[in-house]
């Protein structure tokens, strides 16, 4: 009985081993993961920020395949994302105690940029999908736009409050959440024109 049952045990390690070992096998389980890896390494590339953007975009491999509309629209996920993080942060921070009414203004000018900066991006990526047929033309030209004032906002936001604010610890905080976000929405730009030119 013990034998049987270890003979069986045997014949099951050597049949899972077997398979592991299967071209086809090792073909549908890696190869579809590491091409999406280097699709997304290879369209990074092109982008100003091509380090940022295959960091930022590698995560979301399994959902992106090789697919540039799917890239583009992660890349625009990851800036929403970015941008409403570092709002929050500078939020906190605008209510800190020993900062000057030019440093809370300026703050909450940037707020105000950065809120526009996330209704564009959102309202980029809801067209998304619509990124087909007779209307493709209209419908990038429509996601261009609002990424590009998205951009627009996030530099404004940056460039004003350095202008403004008094403190200097303030402002290297904020700059280094700003730089941030727009190389992340520049990145974005870079794959959603990228598209326009495949088209």
């Amino acid at each position: 009985m013990g034998v049987s049952i270890c003979k069986q045990s045997l014949i099951l390690l050597v049949a899972i081993f077997q398979l592991t070992l299967n071209p086809i096998f090792i073909h549908s389980a890696i190869t579809p993961q590491s091409s999406s890896t280097e699709f997304i390494k290879t369209s990074c590339s092109s982008t100003t920020y091509p380090r940022l953007c295959f960091s930022s975009l590698s995560l979301h491999a399994a959902s992106i395949q090789t697919s540039p509309r799917l890239l583009a629209t992660a890349a625009l996920s990851v800036s929403i994302s970015s941008v409403k993080s570092a709002t929050t942060q500078i939020l906190k921070l605008s209510h800190a105690h020993g900062l000057s009414p030019r440093d809370v203004s300026a703050l909450n000018d940037c707020l105000e940029e950065l809120g526009d900066s996330v209704d564009s991006l959102i309202s980029s990526i809801s067209e998304m999908p619509k990124l087909r047929g007779n209307d493709f033309d209209v419908v990038m030209s429509n996601i261009q736009t609002w990424v590009s004032a998205a951009l627009t906002d996030e530099t404004t936001c940056s460039e004003g409050f350095q202008g403004k604010a008094e403190n200097s610890g303030v402002k290297a905080a904020v700059r280094s959440k700003i730089v941030n976000i727009a190389q992340l929405t520049s990145n974005a730009l870079s794959l959603i024109n990228r598209i326009a030119e495949l088209h």
